[in-house]
């Protein structure tokens, strides 16, 4: 009897599995075959290029895909269309973050702004750094500051046009945004050959490597054990601990010097002071504690230095390696300024084909191509694909700026589209999100946008730039380094020659 019943229940049950196991696929978006247990985590982690291989792939399995990172299950979104749907029709469900072990240590388990999980504590924080750090306001107090390190940046590369000698562009941008950043968010201007500025550089290299390092522990939590024996647990510490060092001597020097006191109003000042007075004037619906401000202090450090200098020097390759739509440019800045002499922040607006020409290289060569990882917290369907709580999503920024569907000649690099058209770069536009959008949209836009365009200004303004002897537009490349930002993998190096 037992026997009978297997005979007849086996197939039954086979058949309910296999039904139900085509049913779980049919709702899955396509994707490539991945391995056993690992899935296509061989594949990501070993890739030169993130986003360029995804990208790749997306021409094959289409603009939503599905890969599978260990134990997370990973959605890359591929078209303006399905981005819209991800980070504005569902921008609930795709608001939080992943608790990634490196980006969690650096950020005090998500205290900060960029990496903290959706809740009502960064709603809080949200407004915190909305209304009082990254205002239009704010951004425009730090106006004569941005000023001074352009005119000290004009001086330095000066130095060179007088001797015709050649400038690596890219260590003198990440020079300048870094000494930039230092003033707005902490008061600070380190001497470029002092100690002082050493240690800051060494510390925003290892935060940069520990940010895009692959844990094992991520895809697979039960392996944490392998971090440690790889040393990277180690090493992440040692990085954690010189980081909080470094903003706890900013915190104290702050509070020594006890500059809050001679403010006007609580919105005076560099970041770290008005922090300090929202933490200590107990005037936000949150109370602060020195944890919450170290996390901000690492996005503003971080986060303001790769994606300025990623911005700039991107587009001053585009524009060396096209000397007709460079000196386009330089003629409609010098026109502008005429007998002024000078170019004020106030002029960019005035400057149309100069915007088109930034907003055209931020959609080529965004400096987040993935933006920020996103994780769903409930099930949503997509496009009439069923993504899953827990799911990882990707939205490929540099797949969309590639997209023949939304971009008329997408690999073409053309400014005009941006004179004829009325398109939005701060995140209305869905293919064409270099600062994301939703929830989870850069807070530092503005002063992203404000600072990138008065360089590049003032760069072309006061000078003429000549490729160095032998090297044609054509030998300059256009690979990226891998990490979370995009940087140009090789050196940019110039002749500045001053025009004034």
């Amino acid at each position: 009897m037992i026997l009978f019943l297997l005979l007849v229940t086996l197939p039954i049950v086979s058949l309910y599995i296999l039904l139900k196991n085509r049913a779980a696929k049919a709702l899955t978006p396509p994707g490539p075959p991945g391995l056993p247990l690992i899935g296509h985590l061989h594949q990501l982690s070993t890739s030169t290029n993130l986003h360029e291989f995804l990208w790749q792939l997306s021409k094959k399995y289409g603009p939503i895909m599905y890969l599978k990172l260990g134990s997370v299950p990973l959605v890359v979104i591929s078209s303006a269309k399905l981005a819209k749907e991800v980070l504005k029709t569902h921008d609930n469900v795709f608001c939080s973050r992943p608790k990634f072990v490196g980006q969690q240590k650096l950020s005090y388990d998500g205290l900060d702004i960029a990496f903290s999980p959706y809740s009502d504590y960064w709603r809080e924080l949200r407004k915190i750094t909305t209304l009082h750090l990254f205002s239009q306001k704010k951004v425009q107090s730090f106006s004569p500051i941005r000023e001074d390190e352009i005119s000290r940046l004009v001086a330095k590369i000066s130095s060179f046009a007088s001797t015709s000698q050649v400038l690596n562009l890219n260590e003198t941008m990440t020079s300048f945004t870094s000494t930039l950043i230092c003033r707005v968010a902490f008061g600070e201007r380190y001497d470029e050959e002092g100690s002082k500025r050493r240690r800051f550089d060494e510390l925003l290299r290892e935060a940069q490597a520990m940010m895009a390092s692959f844990f094992i522990s991520d895809y697979f939590p039960g392996f944490s054990w392998v971090d440690k024996l790889s040393g990277l647990m180690s090493q992440l510490e040692k990085t954690f601990k010189r980081l909080d060092e470094f903003y706890q001597e900013l915190i104290d020097e702050h509070l020594d010097f006890d500059r809050r006191n001679t403010a006007e109003n609580d919105d005076d000042g560099d970041i770290l002071d008005v922090l300090i007075r929202l933490k200590e004037g107990r005037s936000c619906s949150i109370d602060l504690n020195w944890e919450n401000i170290k996390g901000l202090l690492m996005n503003i450090f971080i986060g303001g230095t790769e994606t300025i200098a990623a911005a700039v020097i991107w587009t001053m390759t585009i524009l060396v390696t096209r000397p007709n739509m460079m000196e386009k440019v330089q003629a409609q800045i010098r026109e502008l300024v005429g007998r002024k002499g000078k170019l004020n922040e106030d002029d960019l607006q005035k400057l149309s084909y100069l915007r088109a020409v930034i907003n055209e290289a931020l959609r080529l060569y965004p400096p987040l191509p993935l933006l920020l990882p996103r994780t769903a917290t409930e099930k949503c369907m997509v496009e009439g694909y069923e993504v899953l709580p827990k799911t990882l999503v990707y939205v490929n920024m540099w797949a969309i700026a590639r997209d023949p569907k939304y971009w008329e000649n997408p690999d073409e690099f053309l400014p005009e589209r941006f004179l004829h058209e009325n398109i939005d770069v701060r995140g209305q536009e869905f293919g064409m999100i270099p600062f994301g959008s939703g929830r989870r949209v850069c807070p530092g836009i503005f002063m992203g946008l404000a600072t990138v365009g008065v360089t590049i200004a003032n760069l072309l303004y006061y000078f003429d730039w000549e490729l160095p002897h032998g090297v044609t537009p054509q030998d300059i490349d256009m690979d990226v380094l891998p990490g979370l930002a995009a940087h140009k993998k090789n050196a940019l190096y110039l002749i500045p020659r001053k025009h004034i």
